[in-house]
């Protein structure tokens, strides 16, 4: 049996920055993850959440300052996934797409399939996996997504707003496997819009606003007394600008 990776975590951004086509999108970032928790990213449209993911993650690139690991960055990447808000389907079927991490791996084909329909199973998707995963709800789909992210058993995922079109039924069922596999050791950074589920999931929210981030705190006093005049506002449903 293979030896257990190093810990990835902390994670540390100093003074990061991040500039797109001539504009400055995340300035002067000072975040540091520990090793366990459920962070959500809150903030109102267009302050950098997304852009704070893909950086963290290594989708993007920092202009000054650092994102350091506590691993070096090979080591990094293989340990962590990220599901975009609107998720990624292969023209196959929904076992061959949640088998196709495990074939990048070498995993044995037999081995992956069967892995492959352990989690289709878990994921409420078993009756599915000979259907093309076009062809799926919304809720299939973000469901597919997150269990091909998490079959390799990464580290850290990072959820770009995963039930940001969801009904609540699909919307319940996506927060009990990502809770689900928060409790059994996977690190979660999340985007949401919704206050509510925030409230049922984060234990530290970091708050941003114009490309900065305006306080990071556990969730019971974010909610409790956020900081800054801003997450105020946007806790009372007011217009944040």
């Amino acid at each position: 049996m293979s030896a257990p990776s190093a810990s990835l975590l902390p994670l540390t951004l100093d003074r990061a920055s991040v500039r797109k086509r001539g504009q400055t999108i995340l300035r002067d970032i000072d975040l540091t993850l520990q090793a366990e928790g459920f962070t959500i990213v809150m903030g109102p449209n267009g302050s950098g959440k997304t852009t704070l993911l893909r950086l963290m993650h290594g989708l993007d690139r920092s202009r000054t300052g650092s994102v350091e690991w506590a691993v070096d960055n090979i080591e990094a990447r293989s340990q962590q996934a990220f599901v975009f808000q609107t998720p990624v389907m292969m023209r196959r079927s929904v076992l061959d797409n949640l088998a196709y991490p495990l074939k990048l791996r070498k995993t044995p084909r037999r081995q992956a399939r069967e892995t492959a329909m352990r989690w289709a199973e878990s994921v409420e998707l078993a009756n599915r996996v000979d259907l093309d995963a076009h062809l799926l709800s919304g809720g299939e789909r973000q469901k597919l997504a997150i269990a091909r992210a998490l079959i390799t058993e990464p580290q850290v995922l990072f959820l770009d707003e995963p039930t940001a079109n969801l009904d609540g039924g699909s919307t319940r069922e996506v927060e009990t496997i990502i809770r689900s596999a928060n409790e059994n050791g996977t690190r979660i950074v999340m985007t949401t819009h919704d206050i509510g589920q925030a409230r049922r999931l984060a234990t530290d929210v970091v708050f941003m606003n114009k490309g900065r981030i305006c306080e990071h705190q556990l969730a019971s006093g974010f909610f409790a007394q956020p900081i800054s005049d801003a997450a105020r506002a946007y806790l009372r449903g007011d217009i944040v600008e």
